[in-house]
């Protein structure tokens, strides 16, 4: 015989049965920009990732995906694999386009950019660097006493956590090259696609808070789901700076002594 269902489950299903049952669009509404925020928040998600989430049923959850997806607010991608492939083909992920993105609060946009225009024409490509880290400047001042007090394995999380105060829905992912930190949102994203020397000095400013080599490998401004900093392993950079000495000694050239 079947065990009867305890309290919470029956509670839990009750829950996903009234979450799937017919509403109106308007009705709808609430729930498709729950789903969108999730995946503002968590990044490029399953289906089944996002039914766990809030709750929803799988029918459920796809019927606002399907909507999302016709209306252009999300797009489906493959998964980004960072270890070796399983077996089977691994389910397709939704990610937020830039028309989803702007449903969202995006920071001084035209503004930004237009002043960045000007301060381009008048005082070159390194005017704007010269910005770029000194805004930067500005989180680091604000971050440097929170991080630097934390154990070393912890300041990755405790960044995070504070560009999450600021806007950036930041966390920390644990890949076979080493932690990632991954912004799931990014305030100046528009402008950052016109001028990435924003996103080079925060890279700059992350390597120096959390006293390590790290890699940008992915962008929201250049049209990734998610920005993306690689934070190497001890081994993996000890590895890295091994083989570029040994490149360097193999490549230079040795001095003849004449006889």
């Amino acid at each position: 015989m079947q065990a009867a269902p305890t309290g919470a489950q029956s509670a839990v299903d009750a829950h996903l049965v009234a979450a799937d049952t017919v509403t109106t669009p308007a009705d709808d509404a609430p729930t498709r920009e729950r789903v969108a925020s999730s995946i503002l928040e968590h990044g490029p998600s399953t289906a089944a990732a996002l039914a766990g989430r809030l709750f929803l049923t799988p029918a459920a959850v796809r019927r606002h995906l399907d909507h999302l997806v016709a209306e252009g607010s999300l797009e489906v991608r493959e998964p980004r694999v960072t270890g070796a492939r399983g077996r089977g083909r691994p389910a397709k992920v939704f990610v937020l386009t830039e028309s989803g993105r702007d449903a969202f609060v995006q920071a001084y946009d035209d503004l930004a950019a237009s002043a960045l225009r000007y301060l381009k024409e008048s005082g070159g490509p390194d005017a704007v660097t010269d910005f770029a880290r000194r805004r930067t400047a500005e989180l680091e001042d604000r971050y440097r006493d929170l991080v630097v007090s934390a154990a070393p394995e912890d300041r990755a999380v405790v960044l995070a956590g504070a560009l999450t105060g600021d806007g950036y829905a930041a966390s920390v992912q644990t890949a076979p090259i080493g932690d990632q930190l991954c912004q799931h949102h990014c305030p100046v994203a528009h402008v950052a696609a016109e001028f990435p020397q924003l996103c080079e000095a925060e890279t700059e400013v992350f390597a120096r808070l959390l006293g390590r080599h790290v890699q940008r490998l992915a962008t929201i401004a250049h049209g990734d789901g998610v920005c993306t900093t690689n934070l190497p392993h001890a081994s993996a950079t000890a590895t890295t700076s091994r083989t570029t000495r040994e490149t360097n000694v193999a490549s230079t050239p040795i001095a003849r002594t004449s006889s």
